[in-house]
């Protein structure tokens, strides 16, 4: 009985420790890039996407959600992405304009977030299904830009077309949108929430 609780215990974590993995993937992919090792890092990156769909869907048919897997899914999908951008736009490969975008949308979410917390206390932070498309298109695009600089023809000068300029003004579009409705979507929660908290404090007649 004991041993099936454990068992139990430990799947539950599985979600958890997939989404740890993914973030124990970025030193090392960014460090392939770096070096200019391109399909290795492709290989890593590509397992990293997978492995976001993999947890999700667990913790989603199992119901093995977590407060832990609610904070670190986003926050490990996210340093994969800021980590590949900035080491892309140093060796020139990305654009600069691009990551300054995609790096201050998630700024402005997390002082958005931790403003709200101040103010409020507890966050219950779940990912729109747009931001989901913005950092699933993220994920895309980094794939199809690396796939694009390999040696394996036609395929390589397909992505690289179908990657620059196009898909590099549709990440931005979505990063700029995305952002915008958690502005949205944020700000009228927190005047709702401080309205709540004025209608308690008010002293009934």
């Amino acid at each position: 009985m004991v041993g099936a609780e454990v068992t139990n215990t430990l799947l539950r974590q599985l979600p958890n420790l997939i989404t740890v993995a993914r973030i124990v993937l970025v030193a090392p992919a960014a460090w392939l890039l770096w070096r200019d090792a391109v399909v290795p890092a492709l290989v890593l990156i590509a397992v990293a996407g997978l492995s976001d769909a993999i947890d999700g869907e667990i913790a989603r048919r199992f119901n093995w959600r977590t407060r832990f897997g609610e904070m670190t899914d986003p926050a490990a999908d996210k340093l994969l992405v800021v980590a590949v951008f900035v080491v892309l736009a140093v060796q020139g490969h990305l654009p600069l304009w691009l990551v300054v975008v995609v790096v201050l949308r998630d700024v402005v979410i997390v002082s958005g977030t931790l403003t709200y917390r101040h103010l409020f206390g507890t966050v219950e932070m779940s990912p729109t299904p747009l931001s989901k498309a913005n950092t699933g298109l993220q994920i895309v695009a980094i794939l199809l830009l690396l796939v694009g600089r390999t040696d394996y023809q036609p395929v390589a000068g397909f992505c690289a077309a179908a990657v620059d300029p196009a898909g590099f003004v549709l990440v931005a579009v979505f990063s700029v949108v995305s952002g915008a409705q958690y502005v949205i979507v944020w700000s009228r929660r927190a005047k709702q929430t401080a309205a709540r908290q004025r209608e308690t404090a008010e002293p009934g007649p």
